[in-house]
């Protein structure tokens, strides 16, 4: 018995065991608690006031003048694109709405304490303060469920306040459902609306609303705020760093912050540069793109391919260096344009004022330097080419072959200095001109210094008079002509026939296409009169060809017509001889210098057609 007792006394706890085992208990339960979960920047320093919110000070200023008055609207509508404040700004509305102390009891924007509604509304969690994501609430069933408890006043605060997130997403029978209780709301309800997409919202959502646009943060705004947060982060960050952060985020405040958080966490010993940005990133430094993009248009392209090689071995993303290319052409160009010609260094104005003075220089001197004509092909070229490297297989190859596109182009010359080279090397004579087309077709010159020439081209007897010392030189198409009519297109009377071209100019007035298509092709003219024609046919003429033709020039003329078929060759066909003479006409256009001109200009370039050039009376 004695032993069983000292064994029950060895297995029971001392009372001094015990509180230190309370004690050590308690100890980890403290440590546990002080190791709160982590909160995001986004989160941390989201504003509280109309005071801390930055960039938005019209909308700002607006609602205090409102206020002011006691001019408060039913509804609000909040636009604009990611992260620029439209949720936080609808939170801070409803605590101005609901703001209530014990020394003041009525809506106010200038919220200098805590008020009794203050931290319920901010953490999204007051009773009379409902927030709806409409993104996954679109039905009308929700909207009814909002419409039924707006009759009932609030619990606490002095307005129920609906604060309706990505409204646009809402079905139309939700909208249509809400508009009478928007329209009319009670006395103690107030609506406010966020929406990336206010085109989506409709118009009679809208007129029942006062509607603020939210602007994109200006990026000195968010620099100087990002500053400010990494000073209280205890974060030692460099101003160029912070710069690289403020541009990638694009005017919005959540995406900054996101992007500082995650610059926070790749920290080196607390200190970060601009380099760990730009590797963060995938960026190059705005100096070196301008360094790649002179190689380029100086027609360097091994130094500009293996430029661009480095900024890829060092981590930079193919399509991100694309497109800091389109943006320093697209920065050159503005700089070009706002010198208004003047681009030197001390006097040009630069496109963006928030670059490093280095990077300013070098766009002053690309400016000067580059026409606007060879910017705004390399501005297209390289929007066309971040889109092909989205859908190619191999990025690197693509953002290669854009480079490399770039080159090619860079030597070519601008289409209007060619033009005005060619004019100016134009010694021999004018395409069309009188002396070539006597050359080509024997014309005889008139007594006035005119040349006429009948030619036969299948379609009637055209009459041309070209001047040859006219005051008008047209490159690279006929000169000025006058067509005279056939005697019959007179109207209200009978055509008259004189040569087989009357012909087949009816026929083609009559738009009987297969018959003139086989008198062109297939029938040789042997003989022809007035009332008779004598024709050979060739291999693939249709049955009856002759007939029809009897039959039909009969019919239209009111005359007696007689078509003969003969075994005797005749004529080369109507479409024979206008191949011959265009085909004339190719080999007499490409020996002229302007077209030669163009030619070794642009290799690769080709005649497609020929077009006569209008008159002056048909062009009015």
């Amino acid at each position: 018995m004695a032993e069983n007792k000292d064994k029950t006394s060895e297995k029971k706890p001392s009372k001094a065991q015990k509180t230190s085992k309370s004690a050590t208990k308690s100890k980890k339960s403290d440590q546990g608690a002080a190791q709160d979960p982590y909160l995001v920047l986004a989160r941390k320093y989201r504003p509280a006031d109309f005071s801390d919110l930055i960039g938005q000070e019209p909308m700002v200023q607006t609602l205090r003048n409102a206020f002011e008055s006691n001019r408060i609207a039913q509804g609000f509508m909040l636009s604009g694109v990611r992260g620029v404040g439209k949720t936080t700004t609808a939170r801070i509305l409803a605590r101005a709405l609901n703001f209530e102390t014990e020394t003041i009891n009525s809506p106010t924007i200038d919220m200098t304490e805590e008020g009794t509604h203050c931290p319920a509304i901010m953490a999204g969690s007051h009773v009379d303060v409902m927030e709806m994501d409409a993104a996954s609430h679109t039905g009308i069933d929700d909207i009814r469920e909002i419409i039924e408890a707006a009759r009932y006043k609030p619990v606490s605060a002095r307005y129920k306040v609906y604060i309706i997130d990505e409204v646009h997403m809402l079905s139309k029978s939700a909208f249509n459902g809400l508009l009478k209780t928007l329209e009319e709301p009670p006395a103690h309800v107030k609506f406010i609306f966020a929406t990336t997409e206010l085109r989506k919202v409709p118009v009679t959502v809208l007129s029942r609303c006062q509607r603020f646009d939210l602007r994109r943060i200006d990026i000195r705004d968010l620099e100087q705020h990002f500053a400010n947060i990494s000073k209280k982060e205890d974060v030692k960050i460099d101003e160029d760093a912070i710069s690289l952060i403020a541009r990638a985020a694009e005017g919005s405040v959540r995406d900054g912050l996101s992007l500082l958080d995650q610059a926070f966490a790749r920290a080196d010993e607390n200190s970060i540069s601009a380099d760990n940005i730009r590797s963060m990133l995938g960026l190059a430094d705005q100096a070196e793109i301008l360094g790649l993009l002179g190689s380029i248009f100086a027609g360097n392209a091994p130094e500009a391919l293996n430029e661009f090689r480095r900024f890829y071995d060092n981590g930079g993303d193919p399509q991100q260096i694309i497109s800091d290319m389109a943006e320093a052409v697209h920065i050159v160009t503005r700089t070009k344009a706002l010198s208004g010609g003047n681009t030197s260094t001390e006097s040009g104005q630069v496109g963006n004022d928030d670059l490093p003075e280095a990077a300013k220089a070098q766009i002053i001197d690309m400016a000067g330097k580059l026409s606007m004509a060879v910017l705004s092909r390399g501005w297209q070229t390289l929007l066309k080419g971040y889109e092909e490297i989205g859908k190619a297989p191999n990025q690197v190859s693509a953002a290669e072959m854009i480079i490399m596109r770039l080159l090619y182009m860079s030597d070519l010359p601008a289409p209007g200095d060619v033009i005005a080279a060619l004019k100016k090397a134009q010694d021999g004579p004018v395409l069309g001109s009188s002396d070539s087309q006597n050359a080509g077709q024997g014309g005889q010159p008139s007594p006035d210094g005119a040349t006429a020439s009948s030619i036969d081209g299948g379609a009637g007897v055209h009459t041309m008079t070209r001047s040859v010392n006219g005051p008008d030189m047209h490159l690279g198409g006929a000169p000025e002509a006058e067509q005279i009519t056939a005697p019959h297109a007179e109207n209200n009377q009978l055509p008259t026939l004189e040569t087989f071209s009357d012909v087949l100019e009816l026929i083609g007035e009559k738009r009987d296409v297969k018959l003139k298509l086989q008198l062109e092709e297939y029938a040789e003219l042997v003989r022809f009169a007035p009332g008779s024609i004598e024709l050979h046919l060739l291999d693939g003429a249709t049955d009856g060809l002759a007939g029809d033709l009897t039959n039909k020039l009969s019919r239209w003329t009111g005359a007696r017509w007689m078509v003969a078929l003969s075994h005797e060759r005749g004529e080369q066909t109507i479409g024979s001889q206008r191949r011959v003479k265009e085909q004339k006409e190719l080999e007499q256009i490409q020996s002229h210098p302007s077209v030669q001109g163009v030619i070794q200009n642009f290799p690769g370039a080709e005649i497609v057609s020929i077009k006569p050039m209008k008159s002056e009376d048909e062009q009015n």
